[in-house]
């Protein structure tokens, strides 16, 4: 089973699934349709109902009774820059043993090996005594569009997990905030731009600035076509530190100190603001810009413990909001934590305790969901970053807890 999952994988990884124009049935995109379509059609040769809702999410549904949910996505970030593989190639390398790609561990990955397991249970003559719904979106990673959708025509069930954060299970995430702050001046340029996604560190940045070879060699920066550039590495916009921010260069080029400062130095004051779940991460990965005015988007992940207003207040500059989630924050003692947790430690042999982190899945679309892998401590972490993979490992290790997890809390 194990190599039909690896097979499979890699032919939805080779649909370029990052938000792209709107079509008819496709509103997220040409490419998202065509994952959407294949994981469906996979799922309905194993002998599972599905439901297509208009190409914003899609449905597999195994047994009868209490709703329980598993929310994975088949939509990914843009490839960014910096691959060595083809990121819509499913390229299977069976030397190192992974399968390279976009979305090879957020979220496709994860989302076929879950209908694998909900296979090798319906194989097994496995009768759950719930209905088990694994419902996968099309717009996790700019929107939630397909959840939003989903709500609308659909019943959303109260408790589930999805396989879409780290292991061995977290029981709260923080708020995610994306704010666009606009500075306003005389500005030595005609245009300025940088960023792909608000959820990913921008890795490049340009301008078309008057030329400084000093200051270009001093800053590490290129000239290119007219324009000055500088390269950065891309990471999750929850985890700033793992990449390199290419719009920090460009501003110290443009001499724009205070804009400098408030965005990479001081961010408002709020990176003090912490609890249990960890400190507030502020990165501005979206920049865009004229003679008059910049504009900068910023990902904002805030303790769960924390508000919103406690964040807006201390913005001292124009801005709007984006997109807002409120944190999601579950009782550690609860059954669904302590059941996931347990899974995952008998199927390891670790002992390890529920984790908090600054990601936002879709479990916060649950009254009761937690996100329940597939990273783990020791772990490359690739995701969101140029050459992402999983390994065989990864995907046989995940099949057994996914697989495991759905028996106990669905028997």
């Amino acid at each position: 089973m194990i190599d039909n999952i690896i097979k499979d994988l890699s032919e939805i990884i080779k649909f370029d699934s990052s938000q792209s124009l709107p079509s008819q049935g496709a509103p997220f995109g040409i490419g998202a349709k065509k994952a959407l379509d294949y994981f469906l059609n996979l799922a309905k040769s194993f002998g599972f109902e599905t439901k297509n809702y208009d190409g914003y999410a899609g449905e597999v549904i195994f047994g009868n009774g209490e709703e329980f949910a598993i929310l994975a996505h088949l939509d990914v970030v843009p490839a960014g820059k910096g691959w060595t593989h083809d990121p819509f190639g499913g390229e299977i390398d069976y030397n190192l043993k992974r399968v390279w790609g976009r979305g090879a561990m957020d979220d496709k990955g994860p989302a076929i090996i879950s209908l694998y397991a909900l296979k090798a249970l319906k194989d097994e003559g496995f009768t759950p005594n719930k209905k088990i719904k694994l419902i996968v979106g099309c717009n996790e990673e700019n929107g939630w569009g397909c959840i939003d959708y989903y709500e609308k025509h659909a019943h959303m069930p109260e408790t589930g997990f999805s396989p879409d954060a780290d292991f061995p299970v977290i029981y709260a995430e923080k708020g995610i905030l994306h704010l666009k702050i606009n500075f306003y001046g005389n500005f030595g340029f005609s245009t300025l731009s940088g960023g792909e996604r608000a959820n990913m560190v921008c890795d490049y940045c340009e301008t078309d600035a008057p030329t400084d070879i000093k200051k270009i060699e001093k800053l590490g920066l290129f000239c290119e076509n007219g324009k000055i550039s500088a390269h950065g590495k891309s990471a999750h916009g929850s985890c700033p530190d793992d990449g390199i921010n290419a719009i920090a260069p460009i501003l110290k080029y443009l001499e724009l100190d205070d804009i400098y400062e408030k965005l990479f130095k001081k961010c408002y004051g709020l990176k003090d603001m912490h609890d249990e779940t960890g400190y507030l991460t502020f990165s501005p990965n979206v920049i865009s810009g004229n003679k008059d005015k910049i504009s900068v988007i910023c990902d904002i992940r805030y303790p769960s413990t924390h508000t919103l207003d406690e964040v807006l207040c201390r913005i001292s500059d124009e801005y709007e909001i984006m997109s807002e989630q409120a944190p999601l924050y579950n009782d550690k003692n609860c059954f669904l934590i302590k059941t996931l947790c347990s899974v995952y430690n008998e199927v390891t042999g670790k002992d390890v305790q529920p984790v908090a982190v600054g990601g936002g899945t879709y479990a916060r679309a649950l009254k009761c969901g937690a996100a329940f892998g597939p990273e783990e401590v020791g772990d490359e972490n690739t995701i969101h970053q140029a050459n992402e993979y999983i390994t065989f490992e990864k995907i046989e290790k995940c099949f057994k807890i996914y697989k495991l997890a759905i028996e106990r809390l669905t028997r």
